[in-house]
């Protein structure tokens, strides 16, 4: 069964979003402030846009090159989890994408023009992924505006204008953030 246009053009946006979070993260890990952290944003939105991208069965690459980039990915971001506990996100995230390789390996996953009502993965963990994802899109939401909207009561009128037209590096951080998690719940939902 094909992808229906609206799911294709659906498809290619969420792959949009995330080479553009992935390429911004990129470009931030080559800069001083960024690190290890940025580095694992960027693998990150660069395998989800590889992942979301609707190339019908691919000949099976996709799903064994993915499921290995993101094992080592997963690993680097648990030697980072010694730091401290602020990558375990990054961790979770490798693992899903891990799960959503596998699930897609199947023959049963998103990316595969199969009909997306049976389903593929264990429904209790893609149900608590789901809820993790949502949550994390939520709280990272309310942060990005309530960062924004206590930043901008604090300057006069002009210079809170000025801001909101060239958000800061955090600010960005967030918002590639927030759409990587929306990117996650959205492949979770087609699995």
């Amino acid at each position: 069964m094909s992808l229906s246009p609206s799911a294709v053009v659906c498809a290619w946006l969420l792959v949009l979003l995330c080479a553009v979070s992935g390429a911004y993260c990129l470009l931030r890990s080559g800069r001083s402030s960024g690190g290890p952290a940025a580095a694992g944003d960027a693998v990150m939105g660069f395998g989800m846009a590889l992942m979301a991208a609707p190339l019908g069965a691919g000949g099976g690459w996709q799903a064994p090159l993915l499921g290995a980039v993101f094992c080592g990915a997963a690993l680097h971001a648990a030697w980072l989890l010694r730091g401290g506990l602020h990558h375990a996100h990054h961790l979770i995230g490798s693992l899903t994408m891990v799960y959503m390789a596998l699930a897609a390996g199947s023959g049963a996953g998103h990316g595969q023009g199969h009909d997306h009502g049976q389903g593929s993965g264990l429904p209790l963990l893609t149900g608590l992924l789901l809820v993790y994802y949502a949550g994390y899109a939520v709280l990272g939401g309310a942060r990005l505006v309530t960062a924004d909207g206590a930043a901008s009561a604090a300057r006069p009128a002009g210079v809170a204008a000025h801001r909101a037209v060239a958000a800061g590096p955090a600010e960005v951080i967030r918002a590639c953030r927030l759409t990587m998690a929306m990117g996650m719940l959205a492949m979770l939902l087609m699995m």
